[in-house]
């Protein structure tokens, strides 16, 4: 089978799945290329698609496109299924602002400090740092507390409709609540733990699980 859309990316980023449950919210079938942006000689060719050597990279035929935001915006657009952004002017707002949260202030703690320390580092036989794990925790409770007040408000991250905005958070608490401090931090925070209980049972978050790698 011949695919005219190609997903370039890292299996176990977070970003990476974003842009798959994307996809698979919209009912696109795509391929993979798996690219490893930590090897020491990322390919010349991706570099073209992506000069910043990041993941992922989706390709639509001869259209490449980078940013995992714009990734997102681009397949709700062009592709026919659900809609994934809502039409009323504060409800997108919400959504963007998910977004901004997530990459500017929950990624680090709640992936790269938690997740990564905790979980991903032993899983491939090197040694947490636990300061690291301690300073992501205590920075995530800001996170997920203005996460939380979004989720309270009804908006987006009701449970019920779904948007980018759902697709951009939950393969990063699918992640951070690996981690046992992580599970209970969100415990604390009970209309996004709500949240979370109902979409981890989503298909595209089942089909997207990439697992942990063998030591």
């Amino acid at each position: 089978m011949e695919y005219s859309v190609i997903l370039r990316g890292y299996r176990y980023s977070v970003y990476n799945r974003i842009a798959r449950v994307v996809l698979h919210e919209k009912g696109v079938a795509y391929k993979t290329e798996e690219i490893d942006p930590f090897a020491a000689n990322v390919p010349e060719g991706y570099l073209r698609r992506h000069p910043f050597g990041r993941v992922p990279v989706l390709s639509h035929g001869e259209f490449d496109v980078f940013e995992t935001s714009s990734i997102s915006q681009y397949v709700n657009a062009a592709f026919e299924g659900p809609k994934l952004m809502p039409a009323e002017a504060k409800a997108v707002a919400r959504v963007t602002q998910v977004v901004s949260i997530v990459d500017s202030y929950g990624y680090r703690t709640m992936v790269r400090q938690v997740f990564a320390h905790r979980v991903f580092r032993p899983a491939i036989g090197e040694v947490a740092d636990e300061a690291e794990v301690s300073a992501g925790i205590d920075a995530s409770h800001t996170v997920l507390g203005a996460l939380n007040n979004i989720a309270k408000e009804g908006r987006v991250l009701d449970g019920q409709s779904f948007t980018v905005a759902d697709c951009h958070l939950a393969p990063v608490i699918a992640y951070f609540v690996q981690a046992r401090e992580g599970a209970g931090a969100l415990k604390a925070h009970k209309r996004l733990a709500d949240w979370w209980a109902t979409v981890s049972q989503r298909e595209s978050l089942q089909t997207t699980e990439p697992g942990l790698p063998c030591n």
